[in-house]
């Protein structure tokens, strides 16, 4: 298991910072995101159109970005648009 930490940004509704190792998403129930992120026993899709995420493949790193409305669906995690990304 991973180690992650989440936490909300106060005053800015959506957006979010999470700490942990970024996957390369493989088989899932769900269709959405390309990668994903483990942070307090959470999972989390993510997905960018600014960062590469495979760059961060299996790298810890810190991330910002905004919840995407309308998600989780199909029993899936949350869906996060990733702005910025900083490796530890």
């Amino acid at each position: 298991m991973v180690s992650c930490n989440i936490a909300k940004q106060a005053g800015s509704k959506g957006l979010v910072k999470l700490s942990g190792k970024i996957e390369k998403l493989g088989m899932t129930t769900f269709q959405y995101g390309t990668h994903i992120l483990t942070a307090d026993a959470k999972t989390y899709a993510l997905k960018s159109g600014k960062v590469d995420l495979n760059a961060y493949v299996d790298k810890e790193v810190t991330l910002k970005g905004t919840k995407i409305d309308g998600y989780p669906i199909e029993n899936g995690p949350e869906l996060i648009e990733v702005e910025e990304v900083t490796s530890k």
